[in-house]
């Protein structure tokens, strides 16, 4: 699919951040020569974070103290809807997406084909970290099934996500940690509204392993999820 043109004034950006001083500024720039509204929350960090993300051009917003993921992207979404956004974009901040992928998941959101798209693997990249992530999210996505749970656990909790903004009035997150990305998922289906998934460029570095990318950790995150659901 080629990407499509769009009026990128419509377009916000959301980078949930937490001690990422190291990575930030690159990322913030990189985006900024593509898009004209990268929102960077900066979910507590006690590093240059912040400052950082300002000096590249992010307009940046401060969370006192750390509360997660989710309640970072929930912050953004919220900041961007406010502030007439048409399109919304949230990318993790570890540098394993490519900026340039963005517009890929903008298309088929911007046609009108569906209302989000989610950044997935290439099928040829089977034997990467991320499948074997998948994998075990996907055996607990069959356990979350049996334990009565619809929708199950996706199979796999991805870093770049692209929403309209009817889509994206449907999020309301409620888990503010790593649990947010089946959240997602349940809502937007839960509203009756169409997914696609696109395949992206993923580089699994050193960097994004200490972050966690790791099948263990997608194992606690799916494990966090079906008890959220159940203590909700």
């Amino acid at each position: 699919m080629r990407p499509v043109a769009l009026d990128q004034a419509r377009v916000f950006i959301i980078v949930a951040a937490f001690n990422e001083a190291a990575s930030i500024g690159d990322l913030v720039r990189d985006l900024m020569e593509q898009y004209a509204h990268v929102v960077v929350v900066d979910d507590g960090s006690t590093d240059e974070t912040a400052e950082l993300a300002t000096e590249a051009g992010a307009l940046v917003l401060s969370h006192l103290i750390n509360r997660g993921q989710g309640a970072a992207l929930q912050t953004g979404i919220t900041y961007a809807l406010a502030h007439a956004a048409d399109y919304i974009v949230t990318l993790d901040v570890d540098g394993q997406y490519d900026v340039k992928d963005i517009a890929l998941l903008l298309a088929p959101v911007s046609d009108g084909t569906v209302h989000a798209a989610l950044g997935v693997l290439p099928s040829e990249h089977k034997q990467s970290v991320r499948v074997r992530l998948a994998s075990t999210l996907r055996a607990i996505g069959k356990l979350a099934g049996r334990l009565g749970l619809r929708p199950p656990v996706p199979a796999a909790h991805n870093g770049l996500c692209a929403f309209s903004r009817h889509a994206a009035q449907m999020i309301d997150l409620k888990l503010d940690r790593m649990t947010h990305g089946s959240e997602i998922v349940q809502q937007i289906t839960a509203g009756g509204l169409n997914l696609q998934e696109v395949a992206v460029r993923v580089r699994v570095s050193d960097y994004a392993l200490r972050k966690g990318q790791r099948s263990s950790h997608a194992l606690r995150v799916a494990i966090q999820y079906i008890m959220a659901r159940f203590t909700r």
